[in-house]
């Protein structure tokens, strides 16, 4: 493993921990850490019942290679607060509320930080990236997007899963769609089999929830099963992507057992400026806290990307 646990574990005092409140009021809770060389600003956005700690040590790479680095914690979740009353559940009532939240942000940070903006998402903030991108809330210079939930895994067939979404989405709205963890599961089943196999990484995060417990977060609620799949319609719908024609690069892999890699394929297809780089089925959804053997090569390829599609200014 490359980085240390001190880069893991803890806040550079360089960092800073902050807030920002959207139009309507909500505090988003923030990490910024800026960069003398002025090569640029990166805005990290984590995935549902993510928490930007886990994250740290890719901040820490960018911003040695001279990046200023953002990020936030979505509405609902980590140091965000909690939308119901159950702070064990993740809900929202409609997508379109953080993608608001995402314009607020970006009008604020683009105003005060170096470009060229590259705005990053991983799973449901690539999706959520991906749906401000259509809407032109945001205008980046560059987009990278980290196994993106453009679609659930498993042989469930969308049109039923969304049948399904629609009808328990409106009986049990603020229900949890299951008991625990990222999907539905056996008890067999192990959580870090379907984000990592690097074990020292995802024990990473279960310290950061040791050390603060505010910030962890259980299952969806079906009102959240219910916004996503109504959400995915937006993006399947026939021109929507093909509008977007900033360069991205879209990371995936076949062993998700969390997103689909079918639907990051399909999507990628139609967007007419993006370049794909999938792994085998050895590699679990989060690619940029794999094993170093699978994250050094997807660093890299970031890299390389941005040198063509964000040069220093």
């Amino acid at each position: 493993m490359t980085g240390s646990i001190d880069v893991r574990r803890s806040f550079p005092a360089t960092a800073t921990i902050g807030s920002f409140t959207t139009a309507d009021g909500w505090p988003l809770r923030t990490f910024e850490r800026a960069s003398a060389q002025a090569r640029g600003s990166i805005l990290w956005l984590g995935g549902r019942g993510d928490i930007f700690e886990k994250y740290l040590e890719c901040f820490d790479s960018w911003n040695r290679d001279g990046w200023t680095v953002s990020s936030f914690d979505w509405r609902g979740q980590g140091g965000s607060g909690r939308i119901l009353d159950t702070p064990s559940i993740g809900h929202i009532g409609d997508f379109a509320i953080w993608i608001a939240d995402l314009a607020d942000f970006w009008a604020d940070w683009v105003a005060r930080t170096p470009g060229p903006h590259v705005l990053m998402g991983h799973s449901m903030g690539g999706h959520l990236v991906l749906r401000a991108l259509i809407s032109q809330a945001v205008r980046p210079d560059a987009v990278v997007l980290s196994a993106p939930m453009l679609g659930f895994a498993g042989s469930v067939p969308a049109w039923l899963s969304a049948i399904a979404a629609k009808i328990l989405g409106s009986a049990f709205r603020h229900r949890r769609a299951w008991k625990d963890n990222e999907r539905p599961a056996k008890a067999s089943e192990s959580r870090q089999g379907f984000l990592t196999t690097d074990n020292d990484r995802y024990a990473d995060e279960q310290w950061w929830k040791q050390e603060s417990p505010s910030l962890a977060l259980g299952p969806p609620s079906w009102g959240w099963m219910a916004a996503a799949v109504r959400s995915f319609g937006v993006i399947d719908a026939p021109g929507a992507v093909e509008g977007v024609t900033v360069p991205l690069l879209v990371i995936g892999t076949d062993g998700d057992q969390l997103v689909s890699p079918i639907a990051i394929r399909r999507v990628t297809a139609r967007l007419p400026n993006a370049e794909l780089l999938m792994f085998g089925q050895s590699v679990a959804h989060e690619v940029l806290r794999e094993a170093d053997c699978v994250r050094d090569v997807a660093l890299k390829r970031i890299a390389t990307f941005l040198d063509s599609h964000a040069p220093r200014r």
